[in-house]
Formats: structure tokens, C-alpha cells, sequence
């Protein structure tokens, strides 16, 4: 028994080199204090859409040659020999192969009529093979009995793929540090739940939990969890994910912000991606400027993400421009029937559907994602970066000047000749009388003019929603 334990523990100091070189194996950054650890008692949760979008369960039957595993053995895998040198025949001990990256290259009978399953190590390009202990191949997988050490990579490269730099809550309160910067040593730590975290790594856990989640909180603390996600090799039933191991879920550790909604509105996912346009002029936060623009009717949008609110009942929709690029932010509720004012509510204020679409070189484009009108721009133009004006002045000889109100008590004049083109931008103190341009004979223009002015966006007055 000590010499087991003996060898056991070499075995472990002899590999740990491989992680420093691996770049499937991740370590938290710091060690935060321990808890002592407490037992988690959580009924398993319906895994999010997310989990069934990306994640798909492939049953040994259904394996495809080509797919990717890491070989990581417990410390009864350390002494039981798993894999067999298909050259020399001979059993390879766990310590040579830990931490290295099998390809499956399906599987035979051999000379013996045992069933073998095959591998080539894409580190030494060997050949290897797992020997089948009684049973066909076919009664094998169908038990879902797998292959022992292995933790499916392709998880893993998903999980890099979708959840690196997202923000996620905690959904447990038990999770782990490293204690070691190249071993496997753990600490167990106590998290508040519903924390908003930052995914800062992903790694390869174990073969029942294969994908490793390292997040930030908003102190710079890392902690982690292992997760199973699609439970491709695991061999865990989906009753052994109860009590303790109910947190090693992905959905029972973490929840993508950006799927909140999933719990909250049956309409959310029709939502996502989709096109939608402006209704009524409306005030967006700018991204790229950081302050709020005005926006005006029948621009275009297409809805990145939702994020519900933990305070309220409101969502902070994500919105990308579709001409300009440009990422701006609104808080709006997504029933009808909280809001108290109907410009907070979505349906009245978007529509799905494409807008108007604007013609614009690269370099309007460049002032417009700021907010700046310039000189030579469209009315489309200049409504894509300033909005809505709040009066149209005409002048003589077919000029005009479209006059916004700012925040700072100043007012933004912008003159048009006779083709619908900027020749001029000034801003004024809000009791100053405009100079030159269209106002040197200028009167404030009647309703009707106004609504003509409007008319070039495809405006159908303002009380009527175009949809």
C-alpha cells in the first residue's frame, strides 16, 4: 500500500512540468482565504438554451474520428493502466500519457477478437488504443460506459469560444482556487450567488467535469468551477448530478447575463439578432461618445443582447446601427403592461423590420458614430448623428437652418443651401439670435413646414407610428 502511495505521489511531481506547456491547463491567479466546505443541496435546473444551442451530447456510438480528449487520470487511473502502445502492445502507465491530447480514430476488432478503440496521441503521434474488457463495441457504448481518463476537449474549445471576457452571475455559493501554480491542489471558497463575474479563462477540469471556468469578481478575485456541459465521456448518470455534485452543471454555477431573459419573458429569443427600427424619435447612450443621442424615426438597428436589471423591471438593450457600426444602449421594460409611460416600453417605441436605409461615404460615417454633423451632409446624415431637430427655420431663396436644443443650455444651428446640404454648423447661447446663413432672413416655420422638413426621413407625423 505505501509503495501505491508512493507511486502515486511521484507521479504526480513528475507531470506537473506538462501544465506550464499546455495551454488547456489554467490556474487562478490568486489564492483567496478557505471556508470550511458545506454541503449544497440543489435540485438540478433545466440547462439554458445556451448549453442546447452549442453543446451537444455525442454518445461513444457516435463519435467521429478526429475528435479531441485529454488524457486526465484520477489517482486510481495513476496506478490502473489504461491505454495499450498499439506497436508494442505493452500497457502505457497514466503518468506518461497525463495531460495528453488523444485523437480518436475509431475503432476494430483485433486478431484476438477483442474490440479495441483507437487513438493517436497528438503529442508523440503514437498510436494507442483502449481494450474493450468483455463486451462488444456496440453493447459498450450503449451503456454509455465511454472511455476511461479522457475529458472531451471539444467542450472546452466551445466554451473558449462563447464565454471568454462575457459576464456571467453565480448561481452556487461553493466554488474553488488554485493552491498550487502547477499542481492540482484546491481550496474551497465561499461566493455570494447572483454576482455579476467576468469569464477570464477556460480550461480542461476533469473527465466528469471536463470544462474548467475561471471568473473575476469585481475585485480582482479569481475563482473556479468545473463544469460538465454536454456530458460527452462523462461517467456520471444525469441522477448523479444531485446534492454535491449538482453544482458541477454549468446552469447550477453560472448564467450568461445575456440569458436572463430566457427566465423572465417567452418572448426573449425572437428578440436577438433580429432588425428592428424607430417608431418615434427617442434618445439613445452612445457607446463610442458616452453621452445620449438624439435619434430619429425609421432608424435602423439590430438587437445584440438584453440584459435584465436586478433593481427593476427593465432591460438595458445592446443596439448596433446597421449603417454606422455603432453600439448605443436604452432601458426599456419589455411588458406593457409595468409601464407607466408608454415611451418606456418597447413595442411602442421599436418595431421589427428594417428602416431607412442612408447613403454615406466612410468619412460622414466617422463624425456620425460621434455625434458631429458636418459639413456637405444629407439631411439622412445629419439626422443619423444629431437626431430629430427641435425647430426648422426657412430663409430666402430656398435655404434653411435646422435648430437642436443641447443639454449644456446652448443651441446647435445647422444651415442648408438650396440641395438639402450642410454649408454651416455654429452653436449659440440659447437667448442669442442666429448669425448669417439662413437666419439673416429668417422666420420660424409654420407646422406644416416643419412636417415637410420631417418628410424626408419618411416621417408620418408624430403622432402616427409607422410600423
Amino acid at each position: 500500500m505505501k509503495r501505491t502511495l508512493l507511486a502515486t505521489c511521484l507521479a504526480f511531481l513528475l507531470t506537473t512540468a506538462y501544465a506550464q506547456e499546455n495551454s488547456y491547463i489554467v490556474k487562478t491567479s490568486g489564492v483567496l482565504e478557505g471556508t470550511q466546505l458545506e454541503t449544497l443541496n440543489k435540485e438540478e435546473e433545466t440547462d439554458i438554451d445556451f448549453i442546447s444551442q452549442n453543446f451537444k451530447f455525442q454518445s461513444l456510438c457516435d463519435w467521429q474520428e478526429g475528435m479531441k480528449f485529454m488524457v486526465i487520470p484520477s489517482e486510481y487511473d495513476m496506478v490502473v493502466k489504461t491505454f495499450t502502445d498499439a506497436r508494442t502492445d505493452k500497457d502505457v502507465s497514466s503518468v506518461k500519457l497525463r495531460h495528453k491530447i488523444m485523437v480518436y480514430m475509431g475503432h476494430e476488432e483485433d486478431k484476438d477478437g477483442h474490440e479495441r478503440i483507437n487513438f493517436r496521441c497528438q503529442d508523440d503521434q503514437r498510436k494507442y488504443y483502449y481494450e474493450i474488457p468483455s463486451e462488444t463495441f456496440d453493447d459498450y457504448c450503449f451503456n454509455n460506459l465511454g472511455v476511461p481518463t479522457l475529458a472531451y476537449l471539444g467542450d472546452v474549445d466551445i466554451a473558449r469560444e462563447k464565454l471568454i471576457g462575457k459576464d456571467v452571475y453565480t448561481k452556487t455559493n461553493l466554488y474553488r482556487v488554485d493552491t498550487e501554480l502547477e499542481g492540482d491542489g484546491y481550496l474551497d471558497v465561499m461566493v455570494d450567488k447572483d454576482v455579476v463575474v467576468k469569464v477570464k479563462a477556460v480550461g480542461v477540469g476533469t473527465r466528469d467535469f471536463p470544462v474548467k471556468i475561471i471568473v473575476e469578481d469585481k475585485d480582482g478575485n479569481e475563482f473556479y468551477q468545473n463544469v460538465a456541459i454536454s456530458k460527452t465521456n462523462c461517467s456520471l448518470n444525469d441522477d448523479d448530478f444531485v446534492d454535491d455534485n449538482a453544482k458541477y452543471l454549468f446552469a447550477n454555477s453560472f448564467e450568461l447575463v445575456e440569458d436572463v431573459l430566457n427566465i423572465n419573458s417567452s418572448n426573449f429569443r425572437q428578440f436577438l439578432g433580429k432588425v428592428i427600427h424607430t417608431k418615434y424619435p427617442t434618445k439613445l447612450l452612445n457607446e463610442m461618445s458616452k453621452k445620449m443621442q438624439s435619434i430619429p424615426r425609421l432608424t435602423e438597428y439590430q438587437i445584440e443582447a438584453m440584459t435584465a436589471h436586478k433593481n427593476d423591471d427593465k432591460y438595458t438593450l445592446k443596439l448596433k446601427n446597421t449603417t454606422l457600426g455603432t453600439y448605443f444602449y436604452i432601458d426599456m421594460l419589455l411588458d406593457e403592461h409595468l409601464a407607466q409611460d408608454q415611451s418606456e416600453y418597447f413595442g411602442y417605441i421599436f418595431a421589427l423590420g428594417p428602416g431607412k436605409k442612408i447613403e454615406t461615404s466612410e468619412g460622414s460615417r466617422a463624425m456620425m458614430r460621434a455625434g458631429h454633423v458636418g459639413i456637405g451632409f444629407s439631411e439622412d446624415e445629419t439626422m443619423m448623428a444629431a437626431g430629430e431637430p427641435d425647430r426648422v427655420i426657412n430663409g430666402e431663396n430656398g435655404l434653411y437652418t435646422w435648430v437642436y436644443q443641447r443639454s449644456n443650455n446652448k443651441l446647435l444651428y445647422v444651415d442648408f443651401d438650396g440641395s438639402g446640404r450642410v454649408t454651416k454648423t455654429y452653436t449659440r447661447d440659447n437667448n442669442a439670435k442666429p448669425m448669417g446663413g439662413a437666419g439673416s432672413a429668417a422666420r420660424h416655420s409654420s407646422s406644416a413646414a416643419r412636417q415637410a422638413a420631417r418628410s424626408s426621413m419618411g416621417w408620418g407625423g408624430k403622432g402616427t407610428p409607422i410600423e
